[in-house]
């Protein structure tokens, strides 16, 4: 399969040296400790992070090396992280709508887009509806509504159901699986349910490092790190 992105990526502050690559249509799940330096791969390939060494490359584009640094708004990349930040003063099909304009369809093609999201993440009939008058788990699917609606080339997702409860983590990854069929995508999180729910292959990051990477089975078969056991265990019951 074709990379999409291929990534080597070095930031000095965070310990973090890593190299990997997400073919198109894949879904890449990253585990790892606290501290490992997930999030901070995920901040460097939207281009909030600078990176001390490496090349980022997306679709055929340099991103980001040892002399180029691509501003964020210029990256074809969604980023979602645990909080949804839906503008509060907009609607939830406002939102969505946003993001579809900002890509570059006309205002009214925008709107029956965000009205056509809604169906998709299953929420008709709350388009109408503001942040703070949905739950958080449809927070999320908005969120993720909007963040799609922008046609990115690559998808990141860091901990987006950390802050939901379990019914709800349940529903949103249902919607999310859904959803990114068709969509190249990274996905940081600390469970293994995510990761099983989500994930063509599964990547696991350890002081800064890479110490394993393959399928699912192949990973959560044969462990060889204490975190990487713990991770095949939990994964067993999710």
């Amino acid at each position: 399969m074709t990379a999409v992105l291929e990534a080597r990526v070095a930031v000095e502050y965070a310990g973090l040296d890593v190299e990997l690559s997400v073919a198109a249509g894949e879904t890449l799940a990253i585990m790892g400790p606290s501290g490992a330096g997930k999030t901070t791969l995920l901040h460097a390939i939207a281009g909030l992070v600078r990176i001390a060494r490496g090349r980022i490359v997306l679709g055929g584009a340099t991103l980001a090396d040892d002399r180029t640094h691509t501003p964020p708004p210029l990256r074809a990349v969604g980023l979602l992280g645990q909080e949804s930040n839906l503008f509060p003063h907009m609607s939830a099909s406002a939102n969505i709508a946003f993001a579809a304009r900002s890509a570059g369809l006309p205002r009214s093609d925008a709107r029956a887009a965000g009205e056509a999201w809604m169906e998709r993440i299953g929420l008709p009939g709350l388009g109408a509806r503001r942040a703070h008058e949905l739950s958080g788990g449809q927070r999320q699917r908005v969120a993720l509504a909007r963040a799609l609606a922008a046609r990115p080339d690559l998808m990141l997702l860091d901990e987006p159901f950390t802050s939901l409860d379990v019914e709800a983590a349940a529903d949103a990854r249902a919607v999310v699986r859904e959803q990114l069929r068709e969509t190249t995508t990274i996905v940081v999180s600390h469970s293994a349910a995510d990761a099983v729910a989500l994930a063509d292959r599964l990547v696991i990051i350890e002081h800064g490092l890479i110490t394993h990477d393959g399928t699912l089975d192949e990973v959560l078969g044969a462990p060889a790190t204490s975190f990487a056991r713990a991770v095949a265990a939990s994964a067993g019951g999710a």
